[in-house]
């Protein structure tokens, strides 16, 4: 969930990848700004970035 969110996926994309419905992807990305203590989407891709929580193709 978080990688695509760094590659700036909406929640409507993220859903459809997922096989979840637009409103739950919404909700797990905003535990995720919650859980990492960020502001935004783009906080939360930079931060990811940041700290390696994210890695290349391979995940």
């Amino acid at each position: 969930m978080l990688a695509l969110l760094v590659e700036g996926r909406t929640n409507r994309e993220i859903g459809a990848t997922l096989f979840i419905c637009e409103k739950t992807a919404s909700s797990h990305v905003t535990h995720i700004l919650d859980k990492l203590g960020v502001p935004s989407r783009g906080a939360a891709a930079a931060l990811a970035a940041r700290g390696g929580l994210v890695g290349g193709p391979e995940g």
